[in-house]
């Protein structure tokens, strides 16, 4: 086991509190504040949507946003940061209300791309050639409305134009099946992959797993993993953990279920993630209840709980375990996992 493991998150990651019930209930963290914070946390890598590191790019042109981009990059540079990925928000506009790539509407399909393209720029500026996509609203609310077969089509075509559009660009795809959308087209890593095979250069696409959209899924996070590094695609990870099915929650890592949590980490040691420049990215929110001064302790809580369980999955007895997977006593491997979690 020799995984190397930099973390980061997102700026939205320091939260206000607000929710689809409820409005904030802390006050805003200006983003030069934020990112002063991420070294006294132990973390050195910064995600970014397109406009979280250029806002109002709408209303920019092309020569405008990479401007502000390099100003970022200064930003970035002084705190000793780097960026890990840029993505493209295709959700919040107005013209993406019925997708972006897959959208029914030629104009607003063109939209989606030409901001992806902009994405690509900032990434260019900022020093990093990994895009996420998270096909947030390519879907559908019933299914009559698309064409399932078209609208791949239509994803994997915007993917050739944004390879066309940078040679050195890498596309990781972020699977989810649903929220917002009732079903979505790539609800899990499999998906993913199978529609970067569809692709011009399969080798320049891959994907992000998030456990709580594998947990969504119905399926594990820790296996989506293995499948992913299997095929050699696994370019990045969004840690939290999930409560239940009924939406995207961002808890805290391993803060539900600390063995789904010791599994996720020890495949990702076990196959060396990290060794080719990948960054454990944690997407985790504070509880609506935290304070404004603890707000960040969910940030600095994932990142500890992922060191202590390496520690464990380092320390376990592998020959104990190899020996009971020989006898099939899976019995006596499950207590050996309970009690050395409890240890």
């Amino acid at each position: 086991m020799a995984g190397e493991f930099k973390f980061t998150f997102g700026p939205w990651n320091i939260h206000e509190g607000a929710d689809p019930f409820g409005p904030m209930v802390r006050q805003k963290v200006e983003f030069g504040n934020k990112l002063k914070l991420y070294k006294k946390m132990g973390f050195d890598g910064v995600q970014f949507h397109d406009d979280d590191a250029v806002p109002d790019m709408n209303n920019l042109s092309a020569t405008q946003i990479k401007a502000e981009a390099r100003k970022l990059k200064t930003m970035l540079d002084n705190e000793g940061l780097a960026a890990e990925f840029v993505a493209p928000r295709l959700w919040e506009d107005a013209r993406t209300i019925d997708g972006g790539y897959t959208s029914n509407d030629a104009e607003c399909r063109k939209y989606a791309v030409d901001r992806s393209r902009r994405a690509i720029d900032i990434a260019d500026e900022l020093g990093t050639n990994l895009i996420v996509l998270w096909l947030a609203r390519e879907g559908t609310y019933i299914r009559e409305s698309k064409d399932s077969k078209i609208a791949v089509d239509r994803l994997a075509e915007a993917i050739n134009q944004m390879l066309d559009y940078n040679p050195d660009v890498k596309i990781a795809i972020e699977a989810k099946p649903n929220e917002p959308m009732d079903h979505t087209y790539i609800p899990t890593i499999g998906h993913a992959i199978g529609l970067g095979m569809l692709t011009k250069d399969a080798s320049r696409v891959g994907c992000v797993i998030e456990s709580a959209h594998s947990i969504l899924a119905g399926l594990d996070p820790s296996d989506e993993m293995g499948y992913a590094l299997a095929h050699n695609k696994l370019w990045s990870v969004h840690l939290n953990d999930q409560n239940g099915l009924k939406f995207d929650q961002d808890k805290s890592f391993g803060s539900v279920d600390l063995r789904r949590a010791f599994n996720q980490v020890r495949i990702l040691d076990k196959y060396n993630y990290g060794q080719n420049g990948e960054w454990v990215g944690l997407d985790v929110k504070a509880m609506r209840t935290q304070k404004d001064a603890d707000a960040t302790k969910h940030l600095r809580n994932s990142r500890e709980v992922f060191l202590k369980l390496l520690e464990l999955s380092r320390s376990l007895d592998e020959t104990k375990v190899q020996s009971l997977i020989s006898q099939r006593d899976y019995e006596e491997l499950d207590l050996l996992i309970i009690k050395h979690l409890l240890a």
